[in-house]
């Protein structure tokens, strides 16, 4: 078979650009995803982070196709908040989330209660030129070093240059090994007014304050707060070329509660969380898993409210197309695939 032009050896020997999307493993450290040889994000599974800061695995640096930055990592105001991660302020009286906890009549206090999402291994390496796919275990642990879940944890990275954007899908399944309820909240819950923080929670680099929030029905800031919708998006700009970008998160249609209520913010700093506990707990019974997915479209340039509409619908389309391939006999997450302890 004759190969692909972009196959065929270059006639000074040199190394031909990688095509399509790929996986770098650094073992028993991070996951890197790269596009034509660039990287898009960094999935840090082992982070080296301090107890306080309630140590888990996330996404950091988040890049557009184009190479602009789009998380920020470890900011002085919230040193807890990294990139895109999947955070959790009130679990029973656990913290999984990092920092002090909010406790009604009392405000914030910083007790011994900063637990650790820990990962234990990966069940599916899966890396294809249209596809990069990831399944994972880990153990929410308290910070005495109690195992209260296990959860199994998926995601998957497609790319559409076509749009100038690509896509991660993420999914999270958490099984109660308490023997005991536990009831999961917010800072809401416990007293303090639109705080409904908790759930895959991104965080924006510094010049994306100001930035202009999008959903299906109105377009905003701070007002945009709590809002319930089937996807938010949000588009800020950056320092130094003045270029733009849009991140649409997309809420899975079968989610509990869906639509979710959004936690956003663009005056203080950009960030935006959908937030399945935000003014109501959610208790975890005994063996019981809840179930999650979200899509998160990370595309160049501001989109505006029809744009972004129609990113969340291809983000919807992957977060199908996600579930189709996880099934029994599904398509090519089974390529490239690997167990890795």
């Amino acid at each position: 078979m004759r190969p692909d032009d972009h196959d065929r050896p270059a006639p000074d020997g040199a190394e031909p650009p990688a095509r399509g999307l790929g996986l770098v493993h650094e073992h028993d450290r991070a996951l890197r995803i790269t596009h034509d040889g660039a990287e898009l994000t960094r999935y840090v599974y082992r982070p080296w982070d301090a107890q306080l800061e309630s140590p888990r695995p996330y996404f950091h640096p988040v890049r557009t196709l184009g190479g602009d930055t789009v998380s920020l990592y470890r900011p002085h105001d919230h040193v807890w908040h990294k990139g895109i991660a999947w955070s959790l302020p009130n679990v029973g009286p656990a913290n999984l989330w990092g920092g002090p906890t909010y406790l009604r009549g009392r405000g914030y206090v910083q007790l011994p209660n900063d637990g650790a999402m820990a990962h234990r291994a990966f069940d599916r390496l899966a890396a294809a030129p249209d596809a990069v796919s990831v399944a994972e275990r880990l153990d929410w642990v308290t910070e005495q070093g109690e195992t209260w879940f296990e959860e199994r944890r998926g995601f998957r990275v497609t790319a559409d240059p076509a749009r100038g954007a690509w896509t991660l899908v993420f999914e999270t399944a958490f099984t109660n090994r308490t023997g005991a309820a536990v009831r999961i909240g917010s800072p809401t819950t416990e007293g303090r007014e639109n705080a409904g923080y908790g759930g895959l929670f991104w965080r924006g680099p510094r010049s994306f304050s100001g930035g202009r929030v999008y959903s299906p029905e109105a377009e905003g800031g701070d007002e945009m707060m709590g809002v319930r919708a089937p996807w938010l998006a949000f588009a800020g700009r950056h320092d130094g070329h003045d270029r733009a970008a849009t991140l649409v998160f997309v809420d899975a249609p079968a989610n509990p509660g869906h639509p979710v209520q959004w936690f956003v913010r663009t005056g203080i700093f950009a960030c935006v969380c959908p937030a399945p506990f935000f003014s109501a707990e959610v208790p975890a019974e005994p063996g019981e898993a809840l179930r999650y997915r979200y899509a998160v479209v990370i595309a160049d340039g501001d989109r505006r409210r029809a744009g972004s509409a129609e990113l969340a619908e291809a983000g919807l389309a992957e977060l199908e197309r996600a579930a189709a391939d996880a099934a029994p006999g599904g398509g090519s997450g089974t390529q490239g695939r690997v167990a890795v302890p």
